[in-house]
């Protein structure tokens, strides 16, 4: 059965319009748009000075996402992780991701946090 027009959204939230994400983008700092479309994401790549720490600050992300129960596209490499969030359930960027892209940002070493590139 559908649901009424009237029904509200998912307890998840909704996707944001493209100027509310660029507003409160503006907030995060080294956080950039990724892809178009139904691809469009916000994305950071963190740099390290070795592989463990790069392979332990993925770690904490996930630990972190599993909390939340939203989960990023993450890609490792040596001694960079980039995180790339979007909400599937609701087409494209929320409040959620950015809110969940805060909180990986607090998980970074105020001495960490130049490294990371956009």
């Amino acid at each position: 059965m559908t649901p009424p027009a009237d029904a509200p959204k998912s307890a998840k939230g909704q996707a944001l319009s493209g100027p509310q994400v660029i507003a409160r983008l503006a907030s995060l700092e080294g956080w950039k748009l990724w892809g178009d479309g139904d691809t469009l994401a916000i994305e950071k790549t963190f740099r390290f000075d070795s592989y463990l720490r790069a392979l332990a600050f993925s770690n904490a992300v996930a630990f972190m996402a599993e909390q939340q129960d939203h989960h990023p596209d993450m890609l490792l490499t040596y001694r960079q992780c980039s995180v790339r969030w979007r909400s599937h359930d609701v087409g494209g960027i929320s409040p959620r991701d950015l809110r969940c892209a805060a909180l990986v940002d607090a998980l970074v070493a105020p001495e960490q946090a130049g490294s990371a590139i956009g």
